[in-house]
């Protein structure tokens, strides 16, 4: 793990790519979209672009206005699952003159309401490419997970962007997801002249995030599976941030890998967390998780379980050398702060994060 001293600045600053491997653009007088804009990433890269000179107008799309809205920022009440969002999108796009869309509208846990996600995050995006075909956008970036990868017996030690999405398809949380990259890759190689950036984000872990990932850490007692113990990877939410504001800044096109550096083993996060583990046999695992899961008492469908018997951790390296992104926060350093913060709020010395 690199040294404190070597870490790059704080998100908003921009570390230097490798020579050759992208292009900067200047960006004074560039107007910026954001989807989901009032959930966690979206609000705190609002925050992080009114801040920046070099961005004169933020447009936000929510159903609700984000508290990190600023001067800058004009919020446009769009909701994704209604079939008149499209022309809501392209309008506002056209009539701000939008440079660049970061599609943020993705559900950070697992929900029982699948019809409405599937109609959110997939349905949805094919929404935001119909606008952004209509209007000729300049560039587009979109968040996934490195989850989607699936945790499978066969996964090689760190899996890297050419690597298959094989997460369980039978999951709604994962098919709407995988759904959308699809519809995201496709409408890059027709669209030519839209550079399209895909970052792919280890689970999110810091002082402020609110995820499943808190959810099965926030607990007293977890449970594991008797006899696996799978390395597990995280990403600070400071880091998360940075690697958006980069894809902003630069011209990246592709699927980027965004992780923290290290693992750790499941029983060493458990250690760490102050959970007391609950080792049960996989096949009795499933119907349990799943009865849990129908009562709304378990953070994770049992599709989850897989991540808690095999491994699905990231590999970096293409996003160091082609964005110039580094994390400044290891595995293990985004866990700890997260702890930190959660120590705080077990003691009432500090709100829980907006969910």
């Amino acid at each position: 793990m690199a040294s404190r001293s070597s870490k790059p600045p704080a998100p908003g600053s921009s570390p230097p790519p490798s020579p050759g491997t992208s292009t900067d653009r200047p960006t004074r007088g560039r107007v910026v979209a954001l989807t989901g804009a009032a959930a966690f990433l979206g609000r705190n890269l609002l925050g992080l672009l009114e801040e920046d000179p070099r961005i004169a107008r933020i447009v936000a799309f929510d159903i609700k206005t984000p508290e990190t809205a600023g001067p800058k920022t004009r919020v446009v009440s769009v909701d994704l699952t209604s079939p008149s969002s499209e022309q809501r999108l392209a309008e506002a796009l056209v009539e701000e003159q939008v440079d660049t869309l970061v599609h943020l509208c993705f559900l950070s846990s697992p929900t029982h309401a699948t019809a409405w996600a599937h109609e959110l995050e997939s349905i949805g995006t094919m929404h935001i490419l119909n606008a952004a075909r209509r209007v000729n956008l300049r560039k587009l970036v979109m968040w996934s997970q490195t989850i989607l990868y699936g945790a499978h017996p066969t996964n090689p030690n760190f899996l890297t962007e050419k690597h298959p999405l094989r997460a369980d398809s039978e999951e709604h949380y994962f098919a709407d997801k995988m759904a959308a990259e699809r519809e995201v890759n496709a409408f890059s190689v027709k669209s030519k002249g839209t550079i399209v950036t895909i970052l792919r984000t280890a689970p999110l872990l810091g002082p402020t995030v609110h995820n499943y990932v808190t959810r099965y850490l926030s607990q007293r007692a977890a449970f594991t599976l008797l006899g696996f113990d799978p390395l597990w990877q995280f990403l600070h939410e400071v880091d998360a941030l940075a690697a958006f504001k980069l894809a902003i800044d630069r011209d990246v096109p592709g699927t980027f890998n965004i992780v923290g550096d290290g693992v750790l083993p499941l029983s060493t996060v458990a250690r760490m967390a102050g959970l007391s583990s609950v080792p049960v046999l996989h096949t009795l695992a499933g119907p349990l998780i799943g009865a849990l899961w129908t009562v709304q008492a378990a953070a994770t469908p049992p599709s989850f379980l897989r991540y808690l018997r095999y491994i699905c951790v990231a590999d970096g390296t293409k996003a160091a050398q082609t964005m110039g992104f580094r994390p400044m926060y290891s595995t293990r350093e985004a866990l700890s702060d997260y702890i930190g913060a959660q120590r705080l709020r077990d003691a009432q010395l500090l709100s829980d994060p907006p969910a």
